[in-house]
Order: structure tokens, then C-alpha cells, then sequence
């Protein structure tokens, strides 16, 4: 996550060791290998007309914000993977990076989706390319993809894991916190669990 851009503390960032899980390799080489994307034309027109305006005054460029929309779009409805929320890709994009394509984080997390810089060297690819908004959150998405499948759809687990915070609430927290800004109708029926009792 980047602090310089949220202001926030040590705490919330991600951990050097986060994204390693071996299953994740294949995950990950997959979705970069299957880039094409299919969409509903319909569906993709009112997901266009109801992020845009959100995301304007975040992103000034508009083909740099056409594209992020583009992207999550494509990544959230994959052909043949199991749908992720796009207001959730979203949110995690928003706290991780605040949608700015450059930042790094005091771990050496890159892009918009802080995916970490070990993943390029292990796909063939380079790692310039993390900071390229269709490979980082096509990486990003089938990571926090894996992390829900291996938490069996509880939102708060997968993105603690996602981040490298296992056993830790203020990042989860953040992210869902964030969630209604970004919820779209894609995002109803897929509702994080409550957070448990402090």
C-alpha cells in the first residue's frame, strides 16, 4: 500500500513475503496468458457510465481512466474464473494505490494493485510492466481471485492475505470501508462477512 499517498501509518503495509503461495505461480501465469477479453456490450456500457464520474476527479487522464475501468471490468467477468466484485477491485486499487500507476510501496509492491515485484521475473515478463495498468491488475485481480477461492469467499480473510496482514482487521477493514464508494450493480449478492467483535 502506498503510505506517501494515504498518509497512514507502518501498519498498514504490505509484507515482503506476501503473494508467495506457491499454487499462486500457475493462478497467475494463467490469467497473464488468457488476456483477451469478452465482455457484455450492455453490461459494460453501465458499468462505464457509473465509474467514470467517480473515478475523474482521481484520474485525470481520461484514456489512462478509460483503461483502468476497461481493465477491471475484463478482469472481474474472466470467462471460465469465478467472478470477483469489480467495487472490490476496486476498493483494494483505491487503498492500495489511490489509482496512481507509479507507486511502490516500503515493500516493493508495484502499480496499481501493489503486486510484488517478483512476479514479472517468474511470468517472463518485465518488471517495468508492473507499473502498465492491464498486467498489474490482470496479476492483481487473479491473486486476490485465488485468495477468495482459498478463503472460501470471506471477503475480510482473502484481503488479509492479499496484503500480507493475516490476522489483522485495519486493512480489510479499509478496503470494505471503501466498497460502497465502488459498488456497482455487479457487486450485489457478493457481501463481505460482518467484522468479527473486537
Amino acid at each position: 500500500m502506498v503510505l506517501a499517498v494515504l498518509g497512514l501509518s507502518a501498519t498498514y503495509s504490505a509484507f515482503a513475503d506476501q503473494q508467495r503461495d506457491p499454487e499462486l505461480k500457475a493462478v497467475v501465469a494463467r490469467a497473464i496468458a488468457q488476456a483477451e477479453c469478452f465482455t457484455d456490450q450492455y453490461d459494460s456500457a453501465v458499468w462505464y457510465t457509473l465509474m467514470e464520474p467517480r473515478l475523474r476527479s482521481i484520474v485525470a487522464d481520461k484514456n489512462e481512466r478509460l483503461d483502468i475501468l476497461k481493465q477491471v471490468y475484463c478482469e472481474t467477468h474472466r470467462s471460465g474464473e469465478s467472478r470477483l466484485p469489480p467495487g472490490l477491485v476496486m476498493s483494494v486499487i483505491d487503498i492500495e494505490s489511490r489509482f496512481n500507476r507509479w507507486a511502490v510501496s516500503s515493500a516493493g509492491a508495484v502499480g496499481l494493485m501493489q503486486v510484488m515485484p517478483f512476479w514479472p521475473e517468474q511470468l517472463g515478463m518485465r518488471r517495468y510492466e508492473l507499473v502498465h495498468v492491464a498486467p498489474n491488475i490482470r496479476m492483481g485481480c487473479a491473486i486476490l481471485r485465488f485468495y477468495l477461492n482459498y478463503e472460501h469467499n470471506d471477503v475480510r480473510k482473502a484481503l488479509a492475505r492479499y496484503n500480507g496482514s493475516v490476522g489483522r482487521r485495519n486493512y480489510p477493514d479499509l478496503v470494505v470501508g471503501r466498497w460502497s464508494h465502488w459498488s456497482g450493480a455487479d457487486d450485489l449478492g457478493f457481501k463481505p462477512l460482518p467484522a468479527p467483535k473486537r
